[in-house]
């Protein structure tokens, strides 16, 4: 993928300038490929997705399982060696009625070993297979001079990425042929298809010899010694570039991320129908002057939107806008992109200027930790019909979905004595879903500080959702305003039941029914003398029945004692009933 964001102070400083921001978790796809490059949705069929792999092979994907049956298999002929092999895949817009689909791999020439070229080639998908490329049906473009593939001087620096834009041209994203630092200036010279984008007419017909004509509107078409295919100039080795898809509410802008040489990587911004370009590859890398003992080709160059420097990550690897609906609104907009060797995963804000269309990157976010297994070498990113985010994992050799991670309220603290509920807890959160507490719902907490509770949520929708659990700490602190009681808390088997406790409940429960309009009530043994009056059952039944009528005045449920049934004479009274009647008392203070 070649090698190598403002300087690293800069990107610091983006990434502390992050407001909160929700997280994002990867989940596991498909694996089982082998080194794979590139994820492409079908357009004829939502549930279809393709896996292209450097060796050669095309892997379908129907509803998330990978099919016995490649869509196209091109291992035999494409040439499987360091940064060559097939590289790109895209299908035409109206695939499903062209039946269309175009590749970018690399081949020997001729045959022979000792040279290496480009050829994008078109094929139909089968009359009798849907998941299938007819092999058969394989015609080669061809390019200026005739010959049906583009040379490349060196082995490395290929590119590869194909996609149709929102005008329903077919760009390709060519690197600079490769060794180091470009040393023919191929990225500079427009009588080369190296180190260019370029932006082709291919809704030709079958017979077409060329197998695609120039749009009219390419930028160079009609300046002598400028070949008309090229879109922008200046590239290195542009690896992996998307369309922000209007479909989905994107801009139509084309972000190219381009590998650096020994310093820098860098991000491309360029807005819908900004053709003619020069990215500044090999007078520049990054915003740094590489090397500039010969002219560019136009001036003035453009700088990118974005870079990194290799104290940060070594290769860059372009991805895509999030326009999907199932992640976080706050995710809307945001460019992720990742490092692949440095095992980094991104995301930028982009800040699009009205008028000019141009974009300024803000609020750099790292999801390397959040998405965990997926940051393994990222070689390219996908999205699906919907605009949900892939992420390709070419060591792992695995398909990841980016995913929100359920977030909701913690509670800074509870009031004692006050069973714990949802509304309690403050639990809320930004889907649909079921939440599950440890201790459970009802529960009274003791009082204190630092107390733990294990909150799990299960989501309704269950597409790029997973049931999350999390331990939240809380403090348990008396309510404002409410009766405070002696002895508190009282000890089973340690702490008496003595006339003040009950007297404390009488007074607060009589607090209550003036509150929720009860009367009073009538007590038995109305004055409690310490060391006189014999504690008795009627004394807790009373109690709760008066209490009772507090709830049922309030709309709630009456609550439930351990010790249910009170039969004068036999029930002994413990600290239990008197803790709950507390808490009891708590809860709807």
């Amino acid at each position: 993928m070649g090698h190598k964001l403002a300087t690293a102070a800069v990107f610091a400083l983006l990434a502390a300038a992050a407001p909160t921001q929700a997280q994002v978790r990867s989940e596991l796809v498909a694996s089982g490929f082998s080194a794979p490059v590139a994820f492409v949705q079908d357009p004829s069929d939502r549930t279809v997705q393709v896996v292209v792999e450097q060796g050669g092979r095309v892997r379908v994907l129907k509803s998330g399982v990978v099919q016995t049956q490649d869509f196209l298999d091109l291992s035999g002929v494409v040439v499987n060696a360091g940064e060559m092999g097939l590289l790109g895949l895209a299908f035409a817009p109206d695939y499903l009625t062209s039946r269309r689909v175009f590749v970018y791999f690399i081949v020997h020439p001729n045959g022979d070993p000792t040279q290496q070229a480009t050829v994008v080639a078109r094929f139909l998908r089968s009359l009798t297979n849907p998941l299938r490329a007819d092999p058969g049906s394989r015609v080669d473009l061809m390019w200026p001079g005739g010959q049906r593939f583009i040379s490349q001087p060196f082995t490395n620096h290929k590119g590869g990425n194909i996609a149709f834009g929102p005008d329903g041209y077919l760009y390709i994203g060519l690197g600079d042929g490769g060794s180091g630092g470009d040393p023919a200036h191929l990225a500079q010279d427009p009588t080369s298809l190296l180190g260019k984008m370029l932006r082709l007419n291919v809704g030709v017909a079958d017979a077409d010899v060329s197998g695609y004509d120039i749009p009219g509107t390419n930028p160079f078409v009609g300046q002598p010694g400028v070949l008309p295919e090229i879109w922008a100039f200046g590239l290195r080795n542009p690896w992996r570039w998307s369309v922000d898809d209007p479909a989905h509410g994107g801009t139509g802008a084309i972000i190219i991320a381009d590998v650096g040489q020994n310093l820098w990587e860098e991000i491309n911004f360029e807005p819908a129908g900004a053709g003619g370009r020069n990215y500044g590859w090999r007078l520049r890398e990054g915003r740094h002057d590489y090397d500039v003992s010969r002219p560019a080709f136009l001036t003035p160059l453009t700088e990118p939107m974005y870079e990194y420097a290799h104290s940060v990550g070594h290769s860059i690897t372009g991805g895509f806008v999030y326009r999907g609906t199932t992640m976080d609104s706050t995710f809307t907009g945001r460019y992720f992109f990742a490092d692949v060797i440095d095992n980094k995963v991104w995301s930028l804000g982009l800040s699009i200027a009205p008028g000019t269309g141009e974009a300024t990157a803000t609020n750099l976010i790292d999801h390397t930790a959040d998405v965990g297994a997926a940051a393994s070498m990222v070689s390219s990113f996908g999205v699906d019909a919907d605009g949900e985010i892939y992420l390709v994992s070419y060591s792992a050799g695995a398909v990841y979905r980016l995913e929100n991670v359920i977030t909701w309220a913690n509670p800074a603290s509870l009031v004692y004595g006050t069973p714990l509920s949802d509304a309690q807890l403050n639990a809320t959160a930004n889907v649909p879903g079921t939440f599950v507490y440890t201790p459970a719902i009802g529960t009274v907490l003791n009082a204190g500080a630092g107390q733990t509770l294990s909150v799990t949520f299960t989501p309704t929708i269950t597409t790029n959702y997973a049931t999350a659990t999390r331990t939240v700490t809380i403090n348990v602190v008396p309510a404002v305003g409410s009766p405070t009681f002696t002895d508190d808390p009282l000890t089973a088997g340690t702490t008496a039941v003595k006339g003040v406790h009950l007297s404390e409940l009488r007074h607060a429960i009589e607090v209550l029914r003036a509150r929720y309009g009860v009367a009073t009530s009538g007590w038995t043994d109305a004055s409690l003398v310490a060391g006189v009056t014999l504690i008795k059952a009627i004394h807790l039944t009373e109690l709760r029945t008066a209490l009772n009528a507090v709830y049922v005045a309030a709309g709630r449920m009456a609550p439930a004692y351990t010790h249910a049934t009170v039969t004068g004479g036999a029930t002994v009274i413990r600290a239990v009933d008197i803790a709950e009647l507390r808490a009891a008392i708590l809860a709807i203070w």
